[in-house]
């Protein structure tokens, strides 16, 4: 049976402009773990003088958080120019990942601390408000758990089976670090990414961190995330390759005792 390579490209949104918290780090997870799983993997910078076409070019999407002034001119990229491609790349299940001031731009709308309303793209149901100056940001160490069986990647069937290594334990630990004002409200058909183990997530309240929509994923978790969770990183390569070429990547466990241990490192900070 013939071999086929597989190759994938990366789109790395407003590089220049979204990448406030170290969150390139993300970028060189995933290209780092395509090599080391034998796939070809591309990095396209997509910025603002970039065409809107590279999104539907894409395979993986992502975009970091920013400063408010840098997602002030994002947005208004967004909403005029890329976001529709955008939208079409998540609702044809192109598999992304969307950081704080990214994730807040899918939904419907960011209310500033001062009260300005700034429109979302309405990709996701949800909506983001800042309670003001006066109010504390949500910072800090985060630790969430993954405990809803929806993150095995059940469309990934051989033979009628799932793979064991399709999926994320349903009881993973995932850790980062958490930094924003605003807090972000879901809607009834939307899904959380994660509950909260420590930490603040969404808003502080509810107990729901980020979400999880078609194969898109927003989080609030910087530090980056996918360095110390890298299973995060090989379900999304996996997403990939099946959306691309409907093909199963079969991922053998491997020892990775250096990011099991950054993750233990802040688990037993607070929860031992």
């Amino acid at each position: 049976m013939k071999k086929i390579d597989y190759y994938l490209t990366i789109g790395w949104l407003y590089p220049d402009l979204m990448s406030t918290y170290g969150d390139r780090g993300n970028i060189i997870v995933l290209s780092k773990r395509c090599e080391e799983l034998g796939i070809k993997a591309d990095v396209k910078r997509i910025g603002l003088e970039q065409d809107k076409k590279e999104i539907l070019e894409s395979d993986i999407l992502f975009m970091g958080g920013a400063q408010d002034k840098q997602q002030e001119i994002v947005n208004k990229d967004l909403l005029e120019k890329k976001g529709n491609n955008l939208k079409s790349a998540i609702e044809n299940n192109v598999p992304g990942l969307f950081i704080c001031g990214a994730y807040q731009f899918l939904g419907r709308y960011y209310k500033t601390a001062d009260g300005m309303m700034i429109d979302g793209l309405s990709i996701f149901d949800l909506y983001t408000e800042n309670p003001g100056i006066h109010n504390n940001r949500l910072i800090g160490d985060i630790i969430v758990r993954i405990d809803d069986l929806r993150f095995k990647i059940n469309d990934l069937k051989k033979e009628g089976n799932i793979h064991k290594s399709n999926l994320i334990n349903h009881k993973s630990l995932l850790v980062g670090f958490e930094n924003h004002g605003g807090r972000t409200y879901l809607g009834k058909n939307i899904e959380p990414f994660a509950k909260v183990i420590h930490g603040y997530g969404n808003n502080g309240g509810d107990k729901t961190e980020g979400i999880f929509y078609k194969n898109a994923i927003g989080t609030y978790l910087h530090g980056p995330i996918l360095p110390k969770n890298w299973e995060l990183a090989d379900f999304l390569i996996q997403k990939a390759i099946f959306t691309k070429y409907n093909r199963v990547v079969e991922i053998k466990d491997e020892n990775h005792v250096l990011e099991d241990e950054a993750k233990q490192v802040i688990v037993r900070r607070y929860l031992s």
